[in-house]
């Protein structure tokens, strides 16, 4: 039983990671109406330039690398990805109002290619750690039900606490202030949603600021685990079967999501990786999805969508 919850609660934990990713893809459907193929390039480009700003900020300032050095690198990466999608939007978005879906999905490819290029140009391709002073020591729990006890990481139980403020926040923002309240207007109908006096760029620049801050969030987390490299950007792609479970326009779906797949990948590595030869949580995930696709396309919590002819 103690192997059993340490897998689950290491499941759970790469869970959150998994939903952490899959946010970002949600706000920007929720505004936009459109999947954001650009979010892994913002995770790998924010991830990036927080490693080099807190290499050149104590440079700068002529300090020791620390707490203090570290928060003015974020301060400044977030100020980036702000500027970022202030440039994205001017560029690219303003142009593409009442375009079709297919236009706009276009549209967040090239951006993805771009940032894939800018990033590295700008800070170097080296493998870069990010160390923010999360503790990475495991801590041991259930000891006095279970001999040994269930040992989780607390660097995942920290990730798991983000995940959930972020959560909480974003759906607060959503659900209760008169922004959040536009970009879901705006998501439903771009033409309309201006008709009624809605700053369509305002809210686009919003929106994609918001990802950009997660995308951030997402680079130190799991730079601090992986290392700021490459491959990087590749980590959304193992978002695409957490969005596609808990729905494109739900920020508790995302989170629901990847517990599931965090879970199930996990659970079935350890139990049913053996008995098909292994490499079972490779495809695990999207074998989910594909199922849940034919019986629930718009996941357990996404909004059904309904076309009147």
């Amino acid at each position: 039983m103690g192997f059993f919850l340490e897998t689950l609660f290491g499941g759970l934990m790469v869970g959150t990671l998994y939903a952490l990713i899959a946010i970002g893809f949600v706000l920007i459907f929720k505004a936009s109406g459109v999947f954001n193929f650009a979010q892994g390039a913002m995770v790998l480009f924010s991830a990036l330039a927080m490693a080099r700003f807190s290499q050149w900020i104590p440079g700068w300032l002529g300090m020791e690398p620390g707490i203090v050095g570290n928060l003015l690198a974020i301060v400044v990466t977030l100020t980036l990805m702000v500027i970022v999608a202030w440039v994205i939007e001017r560029l690219a978005l303003r142009h593409l109002v009442n375009q079709e879906p297919i236009t706009l999905l276009m549209a967040t490819l090239g951006i993805a290619y771009l940032l894939d290029g800018l990033g590295p140009m700008v800070f170097g391709s080296e493998v870069y750690k990010i160390d923010v002073g999360m503790p990475k020591d495991p801590v041991f729990i259930m000891d006095n039900l279970f001999q040994g006890g269930v040992m989780i990481s607390l660097e995942d139980l920290y990730a798991a606490c983000i995940a959930a403020i972020l959560v909480i926040c974003l759906s607060i923002f959503f659900q209760k202030t008169k922004t959040g309240r536009a970009l879901r207007a705006v998501a439903d109908d771009h033409q309309a949603a201006q008709s009624i006096g809605i700053p369509l760029s305002r809210i686009w620049v919003i929106v994609w600021s918001v990802a950009g801050g997660v995308a951030l969030v997402v680079g130190i987390i799991w730079g601090s685990k992986l290392g700021v490299q490459y491959s990087l950007s590749l980590v959304a792609l193992k978002a695409l079967p957490v969005v596609i479970l808990g729905g494109l326009t739900s920020l508790p779906g995302a989170i629901i999501g990847g517990l599931i797949i965090g879970v199930g990948e996990k659970l079935s590595e350890v139990y049913i990786g053996p008995m098909v030869g292994g490499g079972i949580e490779t495809w695990f995930a999207y074998g989910l999805a594909l199922c849940f696709l034919l019986v629930r396309p718009q996941g357990l919590f996404g909004d059904k969508i309904i076309d009147r002819v």
